[in-house]
């Protein structure tokens, strides 16, 4: 754990032979065809269940930086496992998947750590967390080399989340790609679970970052990684990224067939 990352989830969420995985996911990308007015994609929103359940809705949005050129990927993800204060940054030289190792850029992470006392490099929250390594396959089968700053929100407070996205948009560039991690709703019946992810689709779609802010904290919708949408949207509107658009939308029940109790999926682009 110290210098470089090991999977925890191989196996598990995704699958552990890096050929099978490679094929996977390219069986995935396969057929899907990019709307035409989505150019130079700033921010990308994933979710993170077990590849069968949610790989598909996932690789609509990353369809979209297939084979385009980022010099850094910041994977924004919530922490299920453990609680702590802050935004923690893995304090190694890097991330291990089974396609590979992929390097974390020190220089941005040390930019964000030392622009803010709620970032901070600690192992906290990188342990045993899924959410955040799903994503990674992803992006070694779609991008060119890059390197990454993987974080990890142990505490979703609207002043945290804020603090974080007034950092990353003073410090990111045109050359980063921001991919916030998160599901939706879990375990209502499909019809529920419909409606009250539907909202946090429309603030996605509005780009209201604050509207969304506020109907987590009331508890009108739900989203495991909601505080890394919000921080992503508000980053990338500071930045002055102007569009917003969700590609694709799901749940649980759409592979199992059981309506019962779901759990709710989207993906959505940030773009100029």
């Amino acid at each position: 754990m110290k210098d470089i990352r090991e999977p925890q989830v191989a196996g598990m969420f995704y699958p552990a032979n890096p050929k099978k995985l490679e094929n996977q996911i390219k069986e995935f990308l396969e057929d899907i065809k990019v709307d035409d007015d989505i150019h130079n994609v700033a921010g990308i929103v994933a979710p993170h269940a077990g590849y069968m359940y949610s790989g598909k809705t996932a690789a609509y949005g990353y369809k979209t930086v297939e084979n385009k050129n980022y010099k850094k990927v910041i994977v924004i993800s919530p922490s299920h496992r453990e609680y702590f204060q802050g935004v923690s940054i893995f304090p190694g030289n890097a991330y291990s998947t089974p396609l590979g190792n992929i390097i974390i850029n020190k220089k941005l992470r040390n930019a964000l750590t030392g622009a803010s006392n709620i970032i901070f490099e600690g192992i906290e929250g990188h342990r045993a967390e899924h959410a955040l390594e799903v994503q990674l396959p992803f992006l070694q089968i779609v991008l060119n080399d890059f390197e990454l700053v993987p974080l990890v929100i142990g505490d979703q407070r609207k002043d945290y989340i804020y603090e974080l996205a007034d950092k990353l948009a003073e410090l990111i560039d045109d050359d980063t790609l921001l991919v916030a991690s998160s599901d939706l709703s879990h375990f209502y019946t499909k019809s529920h679970a419909h409606k009250i992810d539907q909202r946090v689709a429309d603030r996605i779609n509005e780009y209201r970052y604050e509207e969304l802010q506020n109907d987590l904290e009331l508890k009108r919708c739900e989203a495991c990684g909601g505080g890394g949408i919000v921080a992503l949207l508000k980053a990338l509107k500071l930045r002055n990224i102007p569009y917003v658009k969700v590609v694709a939308q799901s749940d649980s029940g759409d592979i199992t067939g059981d309506e019962s109790e779901v759990v709710g999926y989207l993906s959505a682009v940030i773009y100029n």
